[in-house]
C-alpha cells in the first residue's frame, strides 16, 4: 500500500489521468457527499466482495473514505485479495473538502 494526499490526487486527476477510485464510505455517507468515486463500502469488502472491481486487480486502485483509516483497512484487504497495487488517500474525503469544497472527479 502506498499514500497519497488529496493534492497529489487532484493534479493528477486535473492531468486527465484515468484513475480507478474507491470510496469505502456506507451509501447513506455517499449520498450525503462524494467526489463521484465507485462506491464499494468497506463492510462488503470485509465479506470479500469485490463485484465490480475484479477487472482492477492489474491496475492501481486508489482508496478513499471520510479521513483515511477505513480506507487504509480497504487496501490492506484488498492486497490479500489479489489487487497488486493499492494507494490509500490520506485524509479522505474530509480533508478533500477542507481543500476543495465539493469538488467532484472526472
Amino acid at each position: 500500500m502506498e499514500n497519497i494526499t488529496t493534492e497529489q490526487l487532484k493534479a493528477r486527476l486535473d492531468a486527465g489521468e484515468q484513475l480507478h477510485i474507491l470510496d469505502v464510505r456506507e451509501a447513506d455517507e455517499y449520498a450525503a457527499a462524494n467526489i463521484g468515486a465507485l462506491l464499494l463500502p468497506l463492510s462488503k469488502l470485509r465479506q470479500m466482495d469485490t463485484e465490480g472491481i475484479d477487472n482492477w486487480k492489474d491496475e492501481e486502485v486508489i482508496v478513499h473514505c471520510r479521513s483515511g483509516k477505513r480506507s487504509m483497512e480497504a487496501c490492506m484487504l484488498l492486497e490479500t485479495m489479489g489487487f497488486g497495487k493499492t494507494v490509500n488517500v490520506v485524509g479522505g474525503i474530509m480533508d478533500w473538502q477542507a481543500k476543495f469544497g465539493d469538488a467532484k472527479i472526472g
